[in-house]
């Protein structure tokens, strides 16, 4: 959380000075390589906090206003979800029985009314918490109370849950503290969140006025997502290394060595963005989404959504570079090659498609080049679409682009996908009786592939592929299946459900509606069962038989 005054900085600065390593380097500890399995955040997560722009200045009319901007603007047809109310939103004081509550004159009609309105939307309620007795405003007595979880983090997940929480930022705002009384308080909320019984997002932040614990240890076994940084400011170059505030430029800076840890459900978060809040000029926040984008950080604006310009609109609805972040695969980019300007990142997609970014960290403008064998790519020749402007040109290896400073080149690399169609060897003989006047059935230009990622229980995840194996691209689709054993979607990502008994169907999303030909399209869902789960064998996509693999 952003500390907005001289003082607090101070503060801060002191804090910090007093626990950091002297030296910029990243000491990195080991942890268990694995994801926390609570089901959600598949890919980085989407939405909006209302700090960077309201800080404490908050209540229910704006928050209203900003989840009804986000359906007007675009942005949630876009992919964006999430509507996260940050610090200031409590009661100083907690009920006769210890449970939280909104503050009564931000929020007369209580938080559960806010999630309601917000779910009513089609969009998902967020909601702000800290593991210590205090808030981030509370420690720097910017709000009353001491209204943290502290020994309640049971208790607070449970009231989270009835609220219809669907999102937990939890920011540890201390200076106190070892990394690992760090990993026991925030294990504890994740248990919690486990134990209330409905799927909520984690997002930690063990930096606030801390040592920087983020960038020393693979948190994916604690949290969905965890910040690497100290806190964003909107700026391009702040000077520091990872200290308050961080610059755009900082945080990439802190965060591309960390990508192996990032993975379905569990993300290096590079701070909630400063796309559209000035600051910063226009190729730098295009700049700014871009590498967010292609590193795996969650996507959670922080802009005014009543007021935004043609310009940030352009760039935080960026289709193309949506569906790179929202990649199944959930990889972040890792890094080609860096001369301490000319910077290229490459994230590998679940089509076998490879996004680069040409990264410019001068103030001059360069040519950036790699080529696609670089990138883990063979073969070819290869197609490029400038993520920005959507053209596409080929290229038999070699990928160059001139970036402006502090600009941003992303290509999304295809290699060639056709094959063509062999020449028959003999005539086909002539027919001698009529032709049926039913063809027989058979399978349409595609293939699924339909695999059980977990399970538990009374429930499962699993994750489909479509591939469209035709040779033309396919605008638009759904796919149909019945379920066997009592199966009941409860959660979707990557497409919208409807089930009517046993038959399932997912729409696309509004970002991954197109399958080129010979590419693919993926999405995954949470669902309970009696009796069994066992996998569907027939699937069809838009009424036509799939083939599965």
């Amino acid at each position: 959380m952003r500390r907005p005054t001289r003082r607090r900085r101070l503060l801060t600065a002191l804090a910090t000075g007093l626990l950091l390593v002297a030296g910029p380097a990243v000491v990195l500890r080991t942890s268990p390589a694995r994801a926390l399995n609570n089901g959600v955040a598949r890919t980085p997560p989407m939405g909006w906090n209302s700090w960077n722009t309201f800080g404490c200045n908050i209540n229910e009319t704006l928050i209203r206003q900003m989840t009804d901007a986000m359906v007007s603007s675009g942005m949630k047809d876009a992919g964006y979800q999430y509507v996260v109310v940050d610090d200031c939103w409590m009661n100083p004081n907690r009920d006769s029985a210890g449970n939280l509550q909104g503050d009564p004159t931000r929020f007369p009609s209580g938080m559960k009314a806010l999630g309601d309105y917000i779910h009513a939307r089609g969009l998902k309620f967020g909601i702000y918490q800290a593991p210590l007795d205090k808030t981030c405003a509370q420690y720097f007595n910017s709000y009353p109370g001491a209204t943290g979880s502290q020994g309640r983090e049971a208790q607070d997940a449970r009231q989270f849950a009835a609220w219809g929480v669907d999102y937990l930022k939890y920011d540890w705002c201390s200076p106190t503290g070892s990394i690992d009384d760090q990993v026991r308080a925030f294990a504890k909320m994740r248990d919690g969140l486990a134990a209330a019984g409905r799927p909520i997002v984690l997002s930690i932040n063990s930096n606030s006025i801390h040592s920087k614990t983020g960038p020393q240890r693979d948190w994916g076994d604690v949290s969905n997502m965890w910040r690497t940084t100290e806190d964003i400011t909107n700026t391009w170059n702040s000077g520091q290394t990872n200290g308050y505030p961080m610059g755009i430029q900082n945080i990439v800076d802190v965060t591309v060595p960390l990508a192996a840890r990032a993975k379905p459900g569990a993300f290096n978060d590079m701070d909630m963005m400063e796309v559209g809040r000035g600051g910063m000029t226009d190729t730098e926040m295009r700049s700014h989404f871009a590498l967010w984008t292609i590193l795996a950080s969650p996507l959670i604006a922080g802009n005014d959504l009543r007021s935004m310009n043609t310009a940030t609109q352009t760039i935080l609805k960026n289709a193309n570079l949506i569906a790179i972040s929202q990649d199944p695969l959930a990889l972040q980019a890792t890094q080609v090659s860096f001369d301490g300007t000319r910077r290229v990142l490459a994230k590998r997609l679940a089509n076998g498609d490879v996004a680069v970014a040409l990264f410019n960290q001068g103030t001059a403008a360069t040519t950036i080049t790699t080529t696609a064998s670089a990138l883990g790519l063979s073969g070819g020749p290869f197609t490029l679409r400038d993520a920005w402007t959507n053209a596409t040109s080929t290229t038999t290896g070699a990928i160059s682009a001139s970036v402006p400073g502090h600009g941003t080149v992303v290509y999304r690399v295809s290699g060639a996908t056709s094959t063509p169609t062999p020449t028959p060897t003999t005539p086909t003989p002539t027919p001698t009786t009529p032709a049926p006047t039913t063809p027989p059935p058979s399978a349409g230009p595609c293939q699924v592939t339909y695999a059980i990622s977990s399970q538990w229980p009374d429930g499962f995840q699993a994750e489909v592929t479509i591939r469209n194996t035709g040779t033309s691209a396919i605008s638009g689709w759904n796919l149909r299946w019945s379920f066997a054993n009592g199966q009941q979607v409860n959660q979707a990502w990557g497409g919208t459900y409807t089930q009517s008994g046993a038959q399932v169907t997912v729409t696309n999303a509004s970002w991954n509606g197109t399958i080129a030909a010979g590419g693919s399209a993926n999405f995954g869902f949470i669902s309970t069962w009696s009796g069994g789960n066992t996998a569907p064998t027939a699937f069809t996509l838009n009424g036509q038989e799939c083939s599965v693999a």
